[in-house]
């Protein structure tokens, strides 16, 4: 199938938020106060800023006060790590009527609450059902990537803990390299220090 760009409407944002952050310590990541709000509902925000349907992957047995349930994907498998809980939300994507129609999926992280709306829609502009797009700050790769539904199968696969680098590195002809100023694409928050 022929690459070809769109805008944001038949691309949802999933944001992963199913991981334990260990590197963070014993407090709940997610819940850091950040811009009188949380890391996770910042990050959530952002995508919602620049996505029509965003759903958020988070552990099955989470509490999640402050998001609507019906935009949560509760993963089981999140011990595993990143790839496991990426495999169970693509897994969950693609069996919903409700994304029949979505050529492609925005895979965004919840502790990086700092992207600008540019950066996202320029991202979605080049979005297609056989494309992934990365975006590059300053020649190294960031987030969020998009992937096309023609490798949603793969994401679906995964199951260990190293992301989705296995689907990236299988297509690498398939990758769509987009140049990006903003440093946001890099900026996530694995300590306390890194919210200062």
């Amino acid at each position: 199938m022929a690459k070809r760009s769109m805008s944001c409407e038949p691309v949802v944002a999933l944001v992963m938020a199913a991981g334990y952050s260990r590197r963070f310590g014993a407090a709940d990541k997610r819940l850091a106060p950040l811009c009188a709000s949380t890391l996770l509902a910042q990050s959530v925000d952002s995508a919602r800023r620049a996505f029509p349907v965003v759903r958020i992957a988070v552990r099955s047995d989470d509490t999640m006060e402050g998001f609507d349930e019906r935009e949560l994907i509760r993963v089981k498998g999140a011990r595993n790590g990143l790839g496991a809980s990426i495999g169970e939300a693509f897994t969950q994507l693609a069996r919903d009527p409700a994304f029949e129609g979505v050529e492609a999926a925005a895979v965004l992280l919840g502790d990086m609450p700092y992207l600008r709306l540019e950066t996202l829609n320029t991202l979605c502009q080049q979005a297609a059902f056989d494309r992934i797009v990365v975006p590059f700050y300053r020649e190294a790769p960031g987030h969020p990537v998009i992937f096309g539904r023609a490798f949603w199968a793969e994401l679906a696969a995964l199951c260990g803990g190293e992301g989705a680098r296995a689907v990236l590195a299988a297509h690498a002809a398939h990758r769509y390299r987009m140049p990006v100023d903003d440093p946001g694409v890099h900026l996530d928050i694995d300590r306390p220090e890194d919210l200062a």
